[in-house]
């Protein structure tokens, strides 16, 4: 197997973290497998936030419904789409960030649950921005096991919705 299957395959939600801070280098790669992920038309239509202020991790992690292991990691990501743009790209840019994350020997965990008036409070995202989603990123304090995954009967066809797909992992 490839380093980049590797990497996907071992990617886990990782909610415990240590606090040894993230060398600079290693956040500028992961700052750069952001930005070279495609997005529609090549529009760039995001910004991405790097919260690494411990009380504002904190005052964060209260708005995603108080997980407040979340600022117990060095970085948060806050993913922003611009007004009235699509959150797809937005999701697309903030996976190669966690690939490359992964990639490091860093944990993240996708944050889809947040207040998220509280959220652009907090970080002074302009009212007709969107959030899309966050992530802590640090090194994992404990790896979390693999967890199961559907067989792919229940996840894929052939041509047609309702065609099986015959295929063995």
């Amino acid at each position: 197997m490839n380093a980049t299957l590797e990497t996907m395959w071992n990617r886990r939600s990782v909610r415990k973290y240590r606090s040894d801070p993230i060398p600079e280098e290693h956040l500028n790669l992961i700052l750069e497998a952001a930005r070279r992920a495609p997005t529609g038309s090549n529009r760039q239509n995001w910004r991405l936030i790097v919260v690494t202020d411990p009380d504002i991790r904190k005052r964060t992690a209260k708005a995603c419904n108080g997980q407040m292991w979340m600022a117990d990691a060095p970085v948060i990501l806050c993913m922003v789409v611009l007004p009235g743009e699509s959150k797809v790209n937005g999701t697309i840019v903030l996976d190669h960030a966690i690939l490359a994350a992964t990639s490091l020997g860093y944990g993240t965990c996708w944050i889809g649950a947040y207040d998220r008036t509280q959220v652009k409070q907090e970080l002074g995202i302009p009212a007709d921005h969107d959030t899309v989603c966050l992530t802590p990123v640090g090194l994992p304090a404990e790896q979390p096991a693999a967890r199961r995954r559907k067989e792919p009967q229940e996840l894929f066809s052939r041509d047609r919705f309702d065609a099986p797909l015959d295929y063995t992992p």
